[in-house]
C-alpha cells in the first residue's frame, strides 16, 4: 500500500534497481561517447554489465535471500490480546439503504484510535478496517467513515468493521463485528 512504508526487502530491491539505472546510464554513456571520457571503455562495459545484475537481483532474487521479512518471521500466536470491542451502530443491522454512499459509525470501546499506522503495538491501540462483502473498503482513523457504494449490486451486504493494531494486522483473538444491510434497486 502507498501509505505505508515499505519493508526492508522492499527498500533494499528499490535501492538496487536504482543503483542499476545510474550504473547502466554511466557506463551507456561513456559506450555511445556522450559522457563519462575518462572512463576506460573495458570499466563502462562492465558498468552495464553490473546494472543488468542489480535490475535481476532487484526484481527476482527470492525475497528469502535479501534477509527476513519482518511480517513473516513474527508468529500468528504472539499477536497481542485486546480487551476492546466494536459494535456497528450504523446501518442497523438488516437496515435498507440507496444511493452511493452509506454512512458508517462504529462504537470502540475499551481502545483508542491511534493517527498513523506504527509498528509498535499496544493491545489497546490501534485503527479500523471495514470490509463489505469480504473485500476491504477502508482503513479508517475513525470512528465516522462515508463509504462509497455506488458499484455495489442491489441486494443483501455485509459490512465487517475489524479493530486492528496500529501495524494492520489483528489482535489475538480478533476484534471484529458484522451487520447485514440491503441495497435498494435504484
Amino acid at each position: 500500500m502507498l501509505a505505508h512504508a515499505g519493508s526492508a526487502d522492499e527498500s533494499l530491491s528499490l535501492v538496487m534497481a536504482f543503483a542499476g539505472l545510474w550504473v547502466g546510464w554511466a557506463g551507456w554513456s561513456r559506450l555511445r561517447g556522450k559522457g563519462f571520457p575518462r572512463m576506460a571503455r573495458p570499466v563502462a562495459l562492465a558498468c552495464v554489465g553490473v546494472a543488468a545484475a542489480f535490475m535481476v537481483a532487484a526484481t527476482f532474487v527470492p525475497r528469502a535471500l535479501l534477509g527476513p521479512n519482518p511480517s513473516s518471521v513474527t508468529p500468528v500466536g504472539s499477536r497481542p490480546h485486546s480487551t476492546a470491542s466494536v459494535s456497528i451502530a450504523q446501518p442497523a443491522d438488516r437496515a435498507t439503504m440507496s444511493g452511493a454512499r452509506l454512512n458508517v459509525v462504529v462504537t470502540l470501546t475499551g481502545g483508542t484510535i491511534a493517527q498513523a499506522a506504527s509498528t509498535t503495538v499496544k493491545p489497546d491501540t490501534g485503527h479500523l478496517h471495514l470490509s463489505i462483502d469480504g473485500r476491504l473498503v477502508s482503513m479508517t482513523y475513525g470512528t465516522v467513515q462515508i463509504v462509497d457504494v455506488a458499484t455495489l449490486e442491489p441486494g443483501s451486504h455485509t459490512l465487517t468493521a475489524e479493530f486492528v493494531a496500529a501495524d494492520h494486522a489483528p489482535f489475538n483473538p480478533r476484534v471484529i463485528t458484522s451487520a447485514t444491510f440491503t441495497k435498494a434497486a435504484s
